[in-house]
């Protein structure tokens, strides 16, 4: 089983991308979150010139946020750098659009970007649209030696409903799950290989990367010890942003959503983020990076249970054991500003797979 690391992006995310690297993991994904975090582009440079071996993936680009001749030509800047180890991770988008008020974009426009920056990678010539208009575009000399198109660029797609799954499977890629309970997990893979074998492929081809936050609790620690808040709350605190996003759009919550009263407590705190007009700003500030000392009263040790892997060492080998046996080929752990230390913690466990 490989084993990444997944990162709110920082300008100097190379020097953890370096340490895990020689640690034994095989991949490191950069979050694409402008309002959040450093450019993933400018972060993912760095690694590739101070890295050998690592596979460095955009965990995940959206597609609204980075029209299709930049993503492609981005990544291929970055092949050329690092031949033949970019992934390209993309989704509809959650945090990175959310931030900004937006909801995900369609499914079907994310299949069109898809096409247009592969296309491009080809060297073909693609139909772009931008500002009403389609015209034609291509690299006008990828022969020069600026970048490099000819080193494949694996595809891979953060999906999580049924449609994004059969894309999925339809386009051959990689699939990125955030799991936090294994159960759910399960389930998710499992749906997942329906899909793609529905669409003809084999099973075992399927690349299937489990993303989670946690913390390796010691032991007699609590799983909202301040250690652990700070390692694996902010995942729990994504449960409170999400619900309380769908609340005051007047959506219904989420078919995976908690329901707890420390959320609705919440829900009714997130009511008066200011400005009125714009309380996203507030809701998302630190999303999947911190915990706001506002947001701590809500983070109880059964939501940071029910959303993370946090757990004794030993309890966690036995989680992503059972994720390996539903078919998950990477088990990817999101590092947390500030708690890049824990990733000592995730090499003992990388080494029992090994």
């Amino acid at each position: 089983m490989d084993f990444g690391i997944a990162l709110p992006t920082a300008a100097d995310s190379w020097k953890v991308t370096k340490e895990a690297e020689e640690l034994g993991f095989t991949h490191a994904w950069f979050y694409d979150t402008q309002m959040l975090s450093a450019d993933c582009f400018v972060a993912m440079g760095a690694a590739a010139v101070h890295t050998r071996r690592i596979r460095l993936g955009t965990g995940v680009l959206v597609p609204s946020n980075r029209i299709a001749p930049v993503a492609a030509n981005a990544l291929a800047t970055l092949n050329q750098l690092a031949p033949g180890r970019i992934d390209f991770g993309v989704g509809t988008g959650f945090t990175a659009r959310r931030a900004m008020g937006f909801g995900a974009i369609k499914v079907k426009d994310m299949e069109t970007y898809i096409h247009q920056v592969y296309g491009l990678l080809r060297r073909e010539t693609v139909d772009f649209e931008m500002e009403g208009q389609t015209k034609k575009i291509r690299f006008l000399n990828p022969e020069l030696p600026l970048f490099n198109t000819g080193d494949p660029i694996a595809l891979h797609l953060s999906a999580f409903g049924p449609r994004t799954r059969s894309l999925t499977a339809k386009l051959r890629a990689g699939w990125i799950d955030f799991v936090g309970k294994v159960e759910n997990g399960v389930k998710e893979v499992e749906a997942m290989r329906d899909a793609w074998t529905k669409a003809g492929h084999a099973v075992g081809d399927l690349q299937a990367t489990a993303f989670a936050l946690g913390c390796v609790l010691k032991d007699g620690e609590a799983a909202n010890s301040p250690r652990a808040v700070a390692q694996a709350g902010p995942r729990a605190a994504v449960m409170l942003h999400r619900a309380a996003d769908e609340a005051l759009a007047g959506l219904a919550p989420g078919v995976a959503m908690l329901s707890t009263p420390e959320i609705q407590a919440y829900i009714e705190m997130a009511r008066g983020f200011e400005p009125k007009d714009a309380p996203y700003l507030e809701n998302h500030r630190g999303h999947l990076m911190f915990v706001k000392e506002e947001e701590k009263k809500f983070i109880t040790a059964d939501l940071i249970a029910n959303t993370s892997f946090t757990a004794s060492e030993a309890e966690i080998k036995k989680r992503i054991e059972a994720l390996r046996g539903a078919g998950y080929t990477q088990f990817t752990i999101q590092l947390v500003p500030g708690q890049e230390h824990a990733l000592a913690d995730w090499a003992k466990i990388r080494k029992a797979f090994a």
